[in-house]
């Protein structure tokens, strides 16, 4: 009989577990999530893309504002409202422009998560892009109430 590899390494107590799922939930939002904020037009929270402006450009979710990573200074984050919730993205699990910006706005004390899979999951997922340099609206459509996972 053979060793179960995925029992190798035994998972945590139950508890431990349901604390560190509820950490990492706090930490990120997924695209689906997103989109439907998004779409029922929560004021709560602001997308952010941390690409260059050329590539927000190029597309980016309706709705989200362009801010560069690389611009984040202490001055350009004085700017944003200290109430909102921030949530950042990039190109996708192969770029950390979306952790280096969250990073940036956690240690200027701003609340924020992270979009898993950025904006590639986004697109994987077919909701709504806009080209520009302006955020676009969100597009008069109806989302269905649960994406089936």
């Amino acid at each position: 009989m053979s060793q179960s590899a995925v029992l190798q390494f035994p998972p945590p107590s139950a508890a431990t577990s349901e604390a560190w799922l509820r950490d990492k939930l706090a930490y990120y939002a997924d695209a689906w999530d997103v989109a439907q904020d998004l779409a029922r037009g929560i004021s709560d929270i602001v997308v952010l893309d941390t690409r260059s402006a050329e590539q927000y450009q190029a597309g980016h979710i309706c709705g989200a504002v362009s801010f560069p990573h690389r611009t984040m200074t202490a001055e350009t984050l004085s700017q944003l409202n200290s109430d909102k919730v921030y949530v950042t993205y990039c190109d996708g699990i192969g770029c950390n422009g979306s952790t280096k910006g969250a990073w940036k706005l956690a240690a200027a004390g701003f609340r924020v998560k992270e979009l898993i899979g950025g904006l590639d999951f986004w697109l994987r997922d077919r909701h709504p892009v806009t080209q520009g340099e302006a955020a676009g609206e969100w597009p008069a459509q109806t989302m269905p109430e649960d994406c089936g996972c």
